[in-house]
């Protein structure tokens, strides 16, 4: 079993958070035993901002059995057309995360051009597609994301 593994799994560990420490590290441990650790190159980016030097990194990595993984030309195809659909059907409005209430996007007082919050960057696509074509599951902490743009994408979420 390959286990393609998310950043904010990671950070939950090193940074560390206190609400999810344990449940990431107790499924980052149940991936290990049931078989390999990768990351993706944007994976590898976003962790690597948390160290101070590039062989406390590397440390990291190999004392945590995860293996860095390059993504394939299939898996940056997948991700530019998972980006292209969710640029194609962005929702229109800001929705609170509290308590569900739709908000339509902030406009501009002068032309009433209407802004958009980028809710989601190109990385997530590129985490996903990696993981996709690469893994046989991703562990991560965003059920929601990938289960709307990589439905043939296992997913596997601390507990």
């Amino acid at each position: 079993m390959i286990t393609a593994i998310d950043t904010n799994v990671l950070l939950d560990i090193l940074i560390p958070n206190p609400q999810f420490l344990q449940k990431s590290l107790t499924a980052l441990e149940t991936a290990f035993a049931e078989g390999t650790l990768i990351l993706s190159e944007t994976v590898y980016a976003e962790l690597a901002s948390q160290f101070d030097h590039h062989d406390t990194v590397q440390a990291f990595l190999i004392d945590s059995h995860i293996q860095l993984h390059h993504a394939t030309p299939d898996a940056l195809y997948l991700a530019s057309e998972a980006w292209k659909t969710y640029h194609t059907h962005r929702p229109q409005h800001l929705t609170c995360p509290t308590c569900g209430h739709q908000n339509p996007f902030p406009h501009c007082s002068n032309c009433n051009h209407v802004f958009s919050m980028r809710q989601h960057i190109i990385s997530d696509f590129l985490i996903g597609a990696h993981a996709q074509t690469l893994a046989n599951r991703l562990l991560t902490r965003d059920r929601g994301f990938y289960r709307t743009y990589f439905t043939n994408l296992t997913l596997f979420f601390p507990q």
